[in-house]
């Protein structure tokens, strides 16, 4: 670490540079907090865990008690004495739960931050309910009614034209809810429920649960919504269009990251063949033209994160149409969890068949990551989390949160604490703390081994003398 400071004093690392390293190490270090605790006020198990985006202080949570609570990180309630030290005790805020006059009542599934403010938050419901909370003064102040329970919520991080509430339900069907008008805006068609035929003759339906599991706003365009449902597919959509313009196959798939910028040389070829091609017939022209795109000359495509406006490769098709592309699947199960990077390129889902993959949102290929094998719940949606440079996954499995590295799918930490099932982790790119929650209505704080301000405040040993204070 003083190895590092020596460098940025020098000015042999740049700022941008030394600040990743040390987040960089700070992260590689993290194992469980013996100086921060999170009391949690719930009776069930944590199902859902997500720290304010706009301040990065407050912690939400969300139980099967039907309670949600409201941590500040930042600040303790009291102080505990220990052999080891004094760990700061973290009490909830406030809590609402099935006592509260407008509260849940049955299990509450996902709790989320309103993107921009912490006046708001949203959260879902096994009672067919999603509520849109006060923060002030507890209260609700708008509720949506869905046909089934919901599994997951989510609110576009990037929006500025917008407040819509996505939300995956037991329905196929995923609904948009405005908090501007109070009314659905939007329901996205194309996810299926799978029947059998039983011995007897009588339909059997095949999978454990129905419906869309989880759903994600793209972090790079506030009109791109990614859903994992329980018939095994990944389906991306354009809000501002009927059907979705890209369903995930996981046998499509592409070797390394994105293809390399062509030569520039390869651009004045084609800059010279567009000169040749004027005055020629129209059957040129279109060939001169893909010659273009496909070197990045001349019309820039939209990729799959950012939907196509006009023009786009393929057909579109609409979420009745019963055909091979439509049909295609991510995960030979449910979709239990998704999450795409900070960048808005990439995106990792986690399926009931305990496989994790890696998918680039652009081409929408799976770009084959061997990710170490894993066991994951089948039963419920998991909440998986990045850091926010996108090269560690933290993925709860089990009785323990993996950290993979998103390049070469290794394992590279494994966090164990909880005595139960892990359901939910939240990474905090401020402090880079990663929390946990479970079956066992724990949460738990996994912090950096060592503060920076601790190691500067002792200093190298070679500098210190027996007079030191």
């Amino acid at each position: 670490m003083w190895r590092e400071i020596s460098g940025r004093e020098t000015g042999q690392t740049r700022p941008s540079s030394f600040h990743n390293r040390v987040k960089s190490n700070r992260t590689a270090s993290l194992q469980l907090s013996n100086h921060k605790d999170i009391v949690s006020p719930h009776r069930g198990s944590i199902n859902s865990l997500q720290v304010d985006l706009t301040e990065g202080r407050y912690l939400l949570s969300a139980a099967s008690d039907a309670s949600a609570a409201v941590f500040d990180i930042q600040r303790a309630t009291d102080f505990q004495g220990g052999g080891g030290g004094i760990i700061a005790k973290h009490r909830c805020l406030f809590s609402v739960d099935k006592h509260h006059e407008t509260g849940h009542k049955y299990a509450v599934s996902s709790a989320i931050w309103y993107p921009v403010d912490t006046g708001l938050f949203v959260t879902g419901s096994y009672d067919h309910y999603i509520k849109v909370w006060d923060t002030n003064s507890t209260q609700v102040v708008m509720n949506f009614k869905m046909p089934a329970k919901v599994y997951r919520t989510a609110m576009s991080p990037v929006a500025t034209s917008h407040m819509l509430i996505a939300a995956g339900t037991e329905d196929v069907q995923v609904r948009l809810c405005d908090i501007s008008s109070g009314a659905f805006a939007h329901t996205l068609s194309g996810h299926r429920v799978m029947f059998g035929v039983g011995d007897g003759g009588e339909l059997m339906i095949l999978v454990t649960a129905d419906g869309v599991m989880t759903v994600e706003w793209s972090t790079s365009n506030e009109w791109v919504l990614v859903t994992g449902g329980c018939d095994g597919a990944i389906r991306f959509w354009d809000i501002r269009r009927a059907g979705c313009y890209l369903v995930l196959d996981q046998s499509k798939s592409q070797l390394g990251r994105r293809p390399p910028i062509l030569p520039r040389s390869v651009l004045n070829k084609c800059s010279s063949s567009k000169a040749l091609s004027v005055g020629q017939s129209v059957a040129p022209k279109s060939r001169v033209q893909q010659k273009r795109n496909a070197a990045g000359n001349g019309i820039k495509q939209a990729p799959a994160s950012r939907a196509p406006t006009k023009g786009p490769q393929k057909q579109r098709l609409h979420p009745g149409m019963l055909s091979i592309q439509d049909r295609a699947t991510a995960h030979y199960g449910a979709v239990t969890g998704l999450k795409v990077t900070d960048d808005g390129m990439y995106l990792l889902s986690a399926g009931s068949d305990s496989r994790i993959r890696l998918w680039d949102c652009e081409s929408g290929h799976n770009t084959l990551v061997n990710f170490e094998t894993v066991r994951l719940q089948t039963s419920k949606p998991i909440q998986l989390a990045t850091t926010d440079d996108s090269i560690l996954a933290f993925v709860p499995c089990m009785t323990a949160v993996k950290a993979f590295d998103i390049w070469s799918g290794k394992n590279l930490l494994t966090f164990r604490g909880h005595y139960e099932s892990v359901n939910c982790c939240w990474f905090s790119s401020k402090d880079q703390e990663l929390y946990t929650g479970g079956n066992d209505r724990q949460i738990l704080v996994w912090s950096p081994s060592r503060l920076i301000s601790d190691e500067m405040d002792t200093g190298p040993t070679g500098d210190r003398d027996n007079w030191s204070d």
